[in-house]
């Protein structure tokens, strides 16, 4: 590659999906309002990766690369485009920069650099971010463009690298919460990339400290704790509220996050705690094609992002990689225990926890598990996968779902299915498609029963009964995908609120009896409440709930009007609310 130096013309990135729109002349005025014009030199930076206050800059004229690799660098400095610079993206007149992490205060992951001097119109991001909750004009283009834009760069490997082995635990750790919050990342894998050992040199990191995660060119995290990553690009923030808050929400699956955005949209104060990513196991699927008001599908990543956005917008504060240990009652609020150290206090709480995949009865699954066994299907996994062949595993949607987003990416997918009728737990619209897919090849009455690879080493073949004499055959898989079900993530709650046999939480007309607390209250049980007054559950893990997104979102949405009452009757009734 020959060097790209100042003032060099480049070749404008074609706009694709969306992704690179040009503001219309209305739109442009209207942001004019909120910033400055100004004009650019050649090498000068607009965005150095890493920074946490970004600004959003519409190019009027000139070019502007958004590239990776650039040496360090504040905003307003000078860089020579080198060739060992990686150039992602080239803007024009009437593009304007930036991505995802600008709207939702995450660090930038690339760097922003003019490449032809011009002019530019400014704009801060706070004004940014009002703009595009508050104004349809320019919000929905800006939107959209960003969240094609973060799609884009994972599926370039930018951002973040993450610097391991692909058989380690803590590297597919990393990759897993990385994939799943939607993390711009690379791995570089020491197994096979001969750059591995040049960045370890380099950055002086040891052989003992993998993983590692490189930040913002020079930032190391040493095998950091999904906490540790999570606060370093910006999912994870420390908010201090002199009282407790109304309502406390655990959990950012669907039921989550609806609760936030129309709890916090109410008036009321909110925290959301998430274990692992917002969005919940919603976020995994590749398209959701009967969620009301998409007739032409919406991916769960993309769900979840928007009403991430909806919830902020409403001032609901996030924090990711907050796992719950403990709940109690005391002195008229509800206070919790979270990993890390963390605690929270509220006068309600919405348990929206949701539920884990079950895991296969068979010899060497922990063995496998996070490197050649999932239970999801996301971008992530399905690069790993390429066009290798897969085992999914599960008659329901979710399977459905990963068999043909894994197949639409290229890998030789076989279904596997306890059962003899794939249309018995599986929409019919997902059937049809399966059906019609070259890529998937179907079995009927088809249970694994062992797994077999080298040592410490990768998945070659999987065993498999089939029909209903048990014919056992040895097929060829590199990755199995499990969806057979799933069990509720409330074992922190054993003893602390009604369970069912099964683990899921008992709300409403579940639950006949009424303990002495609720005399303090006037007042019956609430449908959704579970056996403490002001604790609610809703999604997944409440016994009896519809496993939809929908359904999910309904509860979520419903629970706030509950909360409400409750909180109505606290104030009403006794100082210590029992």
């Amino acid at each position: 590659m020959e060097p790209v130096t100042p003032g060099a013309k480049l070749t404008e990135t074609p706009d694709i999906s969306g992704a690179y729109p040009r503001l219309g002349p209305a739109q442009t005025d209207l942001l004019q309002r909120a910033g400055t014009t100004r004009p650019t030199t050649a090498g000068e930076v607009l965005v150095p990766e890493g920074s946490l206050s970004q600004n959003l800059f519409v190019v009027l004229e000139g070019t502007v690369a958004v590239a990776e690799g650039v040496p360090a660098a504040e905003a307003g400095q000078h860089v020579e485009l080198t060739p060992d610079i990686r150039i992602l993206e080239v803007h024009g007149p009437g593009r304007f920069l930036g991505e995802l992490g600008l709207v939702e205060d995450q660090p930038a992951f690339v760097s922003t650099v003019v490449a032809e001097a011009g002019t530019v119109l400014q704009i801060g991001g706070e004004e940014v971010r009002r703009a595009v909750l508050t104004d349809p004009a320019v919000g929905e283009t800006i939107l959209r463009a960003y969240l094609q834009r973060r799609i884009l760069l994972i599926s370039k490997g930018a951002g973040m690298r993450i610097v391991g082995s692909r058989f380690s635990r803590d590297t597919v750790r990393i990759l897993e919460f990385a994939a799943a919050n939607r993390l711009p990342h690379r791995l570089v894998d020491l197994e096979e990339d001969e750059q591995a050992q040049a960045i370890l040199d380099r950055l002086g990191i040891g052989r003992s400290e993998l993983p590692a995660v490189v930040l913002r060119s020079q930032e190391v995290l040493r095998n950091p704790s999904n906490a540790e990553l999570a606060a370093a690009v910006g999912l994870r923030t420390v908010k201090e509220l002199s009282a407790a808050w109304d309502l406390m929400v655990i959990g950012g699956g669907p039921a989550g996050l609806a609760a936030s955005v129309y709890g916090s949209s109410d008036g009321l104060s909110v925290v959301l705690k998430e274990a692992f990513s917002v969005g919940g196991q919603a976020s995994t699927s590749p398209r959701i094609e009967n969620y009301l008001g998409f007739p032409a599908g919406i991916s769960g990543g993309e769900l979840a992002e928007r009403a991430a956005l909806q919830a902020r917008k409403f001032g609901v504060q996030f924090n990711v990689a907050c796992q719950a240990r403990s709940i109690e009652w005391v002195d008229g609020e509800f206070h919790a225990e979270f990993d890390e150290g963390s605690a929270a206090a509220s006068r309600a709480v919405l348990l929206a926890t949701g539920v884990r995949y079950r895991r296969l009865p068979v010899p060497r699954l922990e063995e496998f598990e996070g490197i050649c066994v999932f239970y999801a299907a996301t971008i992530h996994e399905a690069t790993i996968c390429a066009t290798q062949p897969v085992a999914v595993v599960g008659g329901g949607n979710s399977a459905g779902q990963a068999a043909l987003f894994l197949a639409g990416m290229g890998a030789q997918v076989r279904l596997i299915v306890r059962g003899a009728d794939l249309n018995a737990d599986m929409s019919r619209y997902l059937v049809e498609q399966i059906e019609q897919h070259p890529g998937i090849e179907v079995l009927l009455q088809a249970n694994i029963v062992g797994l077999d690879g080298e040592d410490a080493g990768p998945l070659e073949r999987i065993v498999v009964n089939i029909g209903p004499d048990g014919e056992e055959r040895t097929l060829e898989a590199r990755y199995v995908f499990i969806f057979i079900g799933a069990t509720p993530h409330t074992e922190w709650l054993q003893g602390v609120i009604t369970l069912d046999e099964h683990g899921f939480v008992l709300t409403g007309a579940d639950l006949t009896e009424l303990t002495p607390e609720w005399e303090h209250l006037g007042r019956r049980r609430l449908p959704l409440e579970t056996s403490i007054p002001g604790m609610f559950a809703a999604g997944d893990v409440r016994h009896g709930s519809v496993k939809r997104v929908t359904a999910a979102t309904g509860e979520g949405a419903m629970t706030v009007a509950m909360v409400h009452e409750h909180l109505r009757r606290l104030r009403e009734g006794s100082p210590s609310g029992r």
